[in-house]
């Protein structure tokens, strides 16, 4: 939880990870090639006193991952979202076990979304049925770009990933959170395109679909999507950091993601451990469109405790302290308001 200037937050980090990115862990030089981008997104866009050393960042561990994340964090609760990448490493990138572990042992701070690719056909559909028992899911991560023998990315509307959404509708596996964001290398900048998120909306309307790092570099094709989509929702990893370093585009993301799809269809991520949650939860509640961008409606306290960790809350049947929920009265979202003015507007 975090206070400030007599507003309490509770917050939900809606996308961590526990990775091996040591030498020890490469399979070859692309593993290499990936995590040494992930380390420059942190170096590069996090303030200079929180940048961590390389050889920690490679592996840093459940322990370091609760202090970061509950003990100096403000988090009161966080969600696994692992990517596998088992084509560039030994044992995979998102440490299965231990991240699942840290989940049995802390289950009040801690949920575990697992993942799949519909390029295993049958064999990996049997297994998202075991694990969807195992580890109880409620969520699953899926990264469209991850190469797969000769393969390099598959599409949410491929014959085999439909029969994988099914399965989750079938098994309450309800909230599927799609990497559609910036390119990693090695990974195919247009395996990432967000289009196929268009039509699996529409056919799965019992699922949620959180488009993580809202779209970008794709953020209007995104909205334009997810306005029309009302299952359809955004991750804000990736997009968190831009409030040190570019404050105005920070401003542009958000206040077009209110414009379009509103205030109760944002989540916060810090990504972690890309960046640490502490600097972005304190930034974002202080953070204030500028004024001259007149285009945006203001960023209310209202709005800041849904992103923070009320949406996500709602999204995964989290129990909120009752001094932490919103009153009834600020429960409806006027940013839906604008956003169905702006659709009237243009398609009327």
């Amino acid at each position: 939880m975090y206070e400030k200037n007599g507003e309490k937050y509770y917050v939900v980090d809606a996308h961590v990870a526990l990775w091996d990115g040591r030498e020890s862990n490469l399979r070859n030089i692309h593993g290499k090639q990936f995590i040494d981008c992930f380390y420059d997104y942190h170096k590069n866009l996090s303030p200079e006193e929180v940048v961590w050393d390389y050889d920690t960042y490679t592996y840093y561990g459940g322990e370091r991952l609760m202090k970061d994340l509950f003990d100096e964090g403000y988090v009161d609760h966080a969600i696994f979202q692992p990517a596998h990448l088992g084509d560039f490493y030994q044992n995979g990138f998102g440490q299965t076990e231990e991240a699942w572990a840290l989940t049995q042992a802390h289950p009040d701070k801690l949920t575990y979304n697992h993942n799949f690719d519909p390029r295993n056909e049958q064999a990996g559909l049997d297994q998202l049925r075991r694990d969807a028992e195992r580890f109880g899911l409620k969520g699953v991560k899926l990264y469209t770009a991850e190469w797969h023998g000769d393969s390099r990315g598959y599409k949410l509307t491929d014959p085999w990933t439909y029969k994988y959404l099914e399965a989750c509708e079938e098994l309450g596996v309800k909230n599927i959170h799609i990497h559609k964001g910036p390119t990693i290398i090695p990974l195919d900048r247009d395996a990432f395109d967000v289009a196929d998120v268009d039509a699996v909306a529409t056919d799965f309307q019992g699922l949620n679909f959180v488009v993580e790092h809202c779209g970008l570099p794709r953020l209007e094709d995104f909205c334009w999507i997810a306005t029309q989509e009302t299952n359809v929702h955004a991750g804000l990893a990736v997009a968190m950091p831009f409030i040190h370093t570019r404050p105005r585009y920070f401003a542009q993301i958000i206040g077009e993601l209110l414009y379009w799809i509103g205030e109760d269809k944002i989540q916060f991520s810090s990504d972690y451990a890309i960046w640490t949650p502490k600097w972005l939860v304190e930034k974002f509640v202080d953070f204030q469109i500028p004024e001259d961008m007149t285009e945006y409606a203001p960023l209310t306290a209202t709005a800041k405790k849904k992103i923070l960790g009320l949406n996500a809350a709602k999204m995964y049947d989290l129990d909120v302290p009752a001094d932490l929920r919103l009153p009834e009265a600020e429960l409806a979202d006027p940013g839906l308001e604008v956003a169905a003015g702006a659709k009237e507007s243009v398609f009327s």
